[in-house]
């Protein structure tokens, strides 16, 4: 039935229809605003989890090195390198038995300014069973200065070399570090 003399019809269902569209269109901006908020909580907790992930890994560095040199003749030397060790923790000596944890090693590469005489030397060790490898280790706590002599063919000479080396506390070992040194001997 024409209303007011139009061509056109009022129809309930048509109405409710365009009313249910209007309503589905603002329920859709809704939900898309709602996904976009819970992508960028999601984003920033991921985000925080990996930045705390990331401290925590610089946190464990329980070992940190000097390192000096004396000249005991006008021709030779003595480099002190020191590891100062973080409490609780533990650094291999240089003369573990295979099978064990990676032992502490010294690398002096060849040079026209010195030449390294004999081993590097180490203070007595603490030794002890240690169930997690089902041997005898030997390792240092707190401190521990290795020596190392050489033989001066210059006056000035820088003695350069790297450091192999793990650590372990009573709950967890850290993967094998090397860590690179410089030492002027005047």
């Amino acid at each position: 039935m024409p209303l007011n003399g139009l061509n056109s019809y009022f129809n309930p269902a048509e109405h409710f229809c365009l009313n249910e569209v209007k309503y589905r269109e603002h329920n859709t901006q809704s939900t898309i605003n709602n996904q976009n908020q819970m992508k960028k909580i999601i984003f920033m907790s991921f985000l925080t989890l990996f930045i705390s992930i990331g401290a925590h890994s610089q946190i464990l560095d329980p070992v940190t090195w000097s390192y000096a040199a004396k000249k005991t003749s006008p021709t030779e030397a003595t480099i002190y390198i020191k590891a100062s060790i973080d409490k609780g923790w533990h650094l291999y000596s240089q003369f573990i038995k295979d099978g064990g944890p990676v032992k502490t090693t010294f690398n002096f590469p060849s040079s026209p300014t010195y030449v390294v005489l004999g081993k590097t030397m180490e203070p007595k060790p603490i030794s002890k069973y240690e169930s997690t490898f089902k041997m005898d280790v030997s390792y240092f706590e707190n401190t521990v200065v290795f020596q190392q002599k050489v033989k001066l063919k210059a006056k000035l000479a820088t003695v350069k070399g790297s450091i192999e080396f793990m650590v372990c506390d009573d709950k967890q070992c850290l993967p094998p570090s090397q860590v690179n040194f410089s030492v002027p001997v005047k």
